[in-house]
């Protein structure tokens, strides 16, 4: 069964704000957890878990050993945010019946079709994608 997020969770909001930061550092210097973790203050051992998502996906790289850390795979411009709340949330919906890659029928729905619920969370998803499609990691820091 599929979790379908309403807010966005600590996990999502602290992996948003390990990226803007990785993002404003230099590309070709790998940072270590631990100066992300007391510059967004961020317990390490969650952050460590988070970081791994995110590598696994192919947001962010990393190089172990002396001088080691984490830095982005891509650029800030080519990292959406679909892909970040994707990989951290799962579903980018509401309600299960609307979601576009994890699709799940509603137990005590009837009909889809004439559903206003669904009708409603449609609405909500398809805003809710067109904001994060459209923002990548670079929008972020320049709004900082």
């Amino acid at each position: 069964m599929c979790i379908f997020v309403v807010m966005l969770s600590k996990k999502t909001k602290y992996g948003i704000k390990a990226l803007t930061y990785l993002a404003k550092q230099n590309r070709e210097c790998p940072v270590q957890i631990s100066e992300i973790s007391a510059q967004e203050n961020i317990s390490l051992k969650f952050l460590e878990r988070i970081l791994l998502e995110l590598r696994k996906s192919g947001v962010l790289d990393s190089k172990k050993g002396k001088g080691g850390g984490y830095f982005l795979a891509k650029t800030p411009q080519d990292i959406a945010m679909t892909d970040v709340i994707r990989t951290l949330e799962g579903p980018i919906a509401m309600v299960p019946c609307v979601s576009l890659n994890f699709y799940e029928k509603c137990d005590d729905c009837v009909d889809e079709k004439t559903c206003a619920v669904s009708k409603l969370m449609i609405q909500v998803r398809d805003k809710t994608l067109e904001v994060f499609r459209n923002t990548s990691l670079q929008d972020l820091i320049s709004f900082t």
